[in-house]
């Protein structure tokens, strides 16, 4: 019998040096991943389009395939959208502050 092996604690990633209040990196940090995640969510969504081409013009695709495809790119534009609600929201709420 194998012993337990002790768990790890993961580690956080790291985020760099504090910026100075004129520069702005983490806007590009936010854009490339709002980027990344517009175009997961774009890729999705061409695939599920491409395997319900395919099972329409009967080129061997099976109809799971083409149901968890679809599946996929709806969950993932709901999710998307509702970061965004969220992201709409704290901005308000940012904006709302008074200082």
């Amino acid at each position: 019998m194998a012993p337990i092996t002790n768990i790890s604690i993961p580690s956080l990633p790291q985020l760099g040096d504090v910026a100075s209040p004129g520069s702005s990196p983490g806007g590009s940090a936010f854009g490339s991943v709002l980027s990344d995640a517009i175009s997961k969510v774009e890729s999705f969504s061409n695939n599920a389009t491409t395997s319900v081409n395919n099972f329409l013009s009967g080129e061997g695709e099976e109809l799971h395939k083409v149901a968890l495809a679809t599946q996929q790119a709806d969950l993932s534009f709901q999710l998307f959208m509702q970061v965004r609600n969220k992201v709409v929201t704290a901005y308000n709420q940012v904006m709302q502050m008074q200082v």
